[in-house]
C-alpha cells in the first residue's frame, strides 16, 4: 500500500489479509479443542470410577491415576494444543507478536500442561511421597498456574489503543486474568503462611477445591483469549491514518 513517508504510516495487520473464514480457522480450532478438553475433565467428575474421588480433598491430577485416566491425559493435551492454536490465532490476527511476552507465557502454559500428562503426581494412596516424576509434576503445575494469567494480562495491555474494536475483548481478557490472579492469591497465601505457622500449605484451604477454582479461572481466561482471536480475525476495524485516509488496521505493538 502507498506510504505517507512518516513514522506513523499505516501498516496492515495480519487480520487484514486473507478471507474471513481462513483467518478465523485457527481461533475456531483452538476454541474447539479447549471445549473438548474442558468437557473431558468435567466428565471425570461424574463418570465412575473417577466420580468416587472427593473433588474438595483431591487434586485434578488424581484422575490420571485411575482406570479412566486416559480422559485426563487427552483432556489436558487438548487444552494445551487448543491454547497454542489460540496463540497462533492471536498472532495471525495481529493482536500479539510471534515473539512477545504473551506468546512466551502461553507457550509455557501449554508446555507445562503437557508435562503434567507425562510426569504423574505422587500416588499418596500407595505410599509414594518422593520421586522425580512427582516433583516435576508439581513444578509444572506451578508454572502453568502462573503463566496463563500473565499472558492474558500482557495481551490486554494497551490493546484498545492499538485497535478500538479490541476494547471489549481486551477488557474481558484482562478481567479474566485478574480473576485468575485472585484465585491464585489463595495458593500464594497458603504457601506464605506455612513459613510462619505450623499449618501446612495444603491444609489451609481444601486443596482440591482450591485447585479446581484456580483451574476454572484460568480456563475462562484462555477462552477469553480465544474469543478475542476469533473476533480480531473476523472484524476488520478501520482507524484513520494521520493523512486522514482509512487503513484496515492499526500497527501491531507488543504484548
Amino acid at each position: 500500500m502507498p506510504e505517507t513517508g512518516t513514522a506513523e504510516s499505516a501498516v496492515v495487520a495480519p487480520a487484514a489479509t486473507g478471507g474471513t473464514a481462513e483467518r478465523a480457522t485457527l481461533a475456531n480450532a483452538g476454541l474447539g479443542l479447549l471445549t473438548l478438553g474442558s468437557l473431558l475433565v468435567l466428565l471425570l467428575h461424574v463418570l465412575p470410577p473417577s466420580s468416587q474421588i472427593n473433588p474438595m480433598a483431591r487434586t485434578i491430577s488424581e484422575y490420571a491415576l485411575g482406570a479412566n485416566g486416559w480422559m485426563f491425559d487427552v483432556g489436558v493435551l487438548a487444552l494445551a494444543a487448543g491454547s497454542m492454536l489460540v496463540l497462533a490465532g492471536l498472532v495471525r490476527a495481529g493482536v500479539v507478536r510471534a515473539l512477545s511476552g504473551s506468546s512466551v507465557f502461553v507457550t509455557l502454559w501449554s508446555a507445562a500442561l503437557a508435562v503434567l500428562v507425562f510426569f504423574e503426581k505422587y500416588d499418596f494412596a500407595n505410599g509414594e511421597h518422593t520421586g522425580a516424576s512427582g516433583m516435576i509434576h508439581r513444578l509444572a503445575s506451578l508454572v502453568a498456574f502462573l503463566s496463563l494469567p500473565t499472558a492474558a494480562l500482557l495481551a490486554s495491555r494497551g490493546a484498545a489503543r492499538r485497535n478500538p474494536s479490541w476494547r471489549r475483548p481486551a477488557a474481558l481478557t484482562r478481567w479474566a486474568a485478574l480473576a485468575s490472579w485472585a484465585t491464585l492469591s489463595l495458593l500464594i497465601y497458603a504457601v506464605a503462611q506455612s513459613f510462619v505457622t505450623d499449618v501446612s500449605w495444603w491444609r489451609v484451604f481444601p486443596l482440591g477445591g482450591m485447585e479446581r477454582l484456580i483451574a476454572l479461572a484460568e480456563i475462562v481466561a484462555v477462552f477469553a483469549m480465544g474469543s478475542w482471536a476469533r473476533r480480531a480475525a473476523t472484524v476488520a476495524a478501520s482507524v484513520p491514518s494521520p493523512a486522514g485516509s482509512v487503513s484496515p488496521a492499526s500497527p501491531v505493538e507488543v504484548s
